[in-house]
């Protein structure tokens, strides 16, 4: 005979201060531990998804990163007349060459950081096509002027549409704000190619070609032939592929989540147990009586169990909910969080709690109940009627 489910419920309820304060620390875990495996998925999502697949990355041999990178005028003039390169409607070569400098900005509230401004010139639009601009124009080149992504837009001091950017030995007029599907482009400033090595005094003057493969090309014999060219020593690799290895840098956190994971479910755990045996100290009369009365061991052990789960699944709840309205608060309180990139610049991406996060959370939560719950339920199941009537 085992026990009805509102029993187990029932008694959480006649113990609301000693339910709630046990629910209290599970939900303060399941937010720690989603909102940091938020914030290392939300990394990830922002530097994978900056690769598109139909693109090439060309950089110096052995460099790791566009910061690392110089690639000469005529390198950029061979590639970009390599069979297998698309074109556009006018039949120009997309290939966009492209400088990175890596300066300071003072933020808004008043700190400073590395920020990547990439240098392009207009076919950048064309290879980069998920970057959309979304307020203002384009800039003119050789005018001093600069278009910024929504991730540095509002966070920088100048870095507003109007306003005025100050870095390198330039003065930089923000005629445009640009958004890229959430990549990593939108943690940059866009210049003029020729103007902005000009200010940095590049004699070689890119980091690197964004290359579009044509429709139908084998993009593996266009690499090679680009690997393969004796008077460069350059490379190529598909975009997605390069992104790829930058998101490895976020990796480190999750041995940092992980630990604080555990840590956190250990503590959940044992106020779990406390609060059960507790429960169980306290109701011995109430077990002697239903022993008495026929229930089994095994229906009273899954009646503590069912009431340790619930306990958990009821922070579980209150913790999902308070990460995804802090991981939202904290992004629109700080503009962003900035990531340091392997090109040591800032990366601003904005938190956000997806559903693998959640269901991290959710696992933690019912392993929090079962082992919490186990111990206290098998001890109250333990319990010889007779024995629990005289110690009550």
């Amino acid at each position: 005979m085992g026990l009805p489910l509102r029993y187990s419920l029932g008694n959480l309820a006649a113990r609301r201060l000693r339910t709630g304060l046990t629910m209290g620390v599970v939900a303060l875990v399941v937010i720690a531990v989603t909102l940091f495996g938020g914030l290392v998925s939300s990394l990830q999502r922002t530097l994978v998804a900056s690769g598109d697949p139909r693109n090439l990355i060309v950089l110096r041999k052995g460099a790791t990163n566009d910061g690392s990178s110089v690639l000469t005028l005529e390198a950029f003039q061979a590639v970009r007349f390599f069979d297998g390169v698309a074109r556009d409607a006018q039949g120009d070569p997309l290939v966009s060459p492209e400088l990175v400098v890596q300066p300071f900005l003072r933020t808004e509230s008043g700190g400073r950081e590395n920020v990547l401004v990439r240098g392009v010139e207009p076919v950048a639009l064309a290879v980069h096509d998920d970057v959309e601009i979304v307020a203002g124009r384009m800039f003119q080149p050789s005018s001093g002027e600069a278009i910024v992504g929504t991730g540095v837009a509002g966070r920088y001091v100048g870095a507003k549409l109007g306003e005025t950017l100050r870095f390198g030995r330039n003065d930089w007029k923000v005629v445009g704000v640009f958004e890229s599907g959430g990549t990593s482009f939108e943690s940059e400033v866009w210049v003029d190619v020729r103007q902005l090595a000009a200010d940095a005094k590049r004699t070689i003057p890119y980091s690197g070609l964004r290359v579009r493969v044509a429709d139908g090309a084998d993009m593996d014999a266009l690499a090679r032939r680009i690997d393969a060219d004796p008077r460069y020593a350059i490379e190529a690799s598909p975009e997605p592929e390069y992104y790829a290895k930058q998101a490895e840098s976020a990796k480190a956190l999750y041995f940092i989540v992980v630990g604080l994971a555990v840590l956190a479910g250990i503590g959940a755990a044992f106020g779990a147990t406390n609060t059960l045996y507790a429960a169980v100290q306290s109701r011995r009369a109430e077990i002697g009586t239903l022993r008495a009365l026929g229930f089994s061991r095994t229906s009273i052990l899954v009646s503590f169990l069912v009431e340790s789960l619930a306990i958990a699944l009821g922070g579980f709840a209150i913790g999902a909910v308070l990460a995804a309205l802090l991981g939202r608060l904290v992004s629109w309180l700080l503009g962003g969080i900035a990531f340091g990139a392997a090109t040591f610049t800032a990366n601003v991406i904005q938190l956000r709690v997806g559903w693998g996060d959640l269901v991290s959370g959710f696992v933690l939560a019912l392993v929090i109940g079962l082992l919490g719950g186990l111990a206290p339920a098998a001890r109250a199941a333990r319990m010889r009627p007779i024995e629990a009537l005289r110690r009550a």
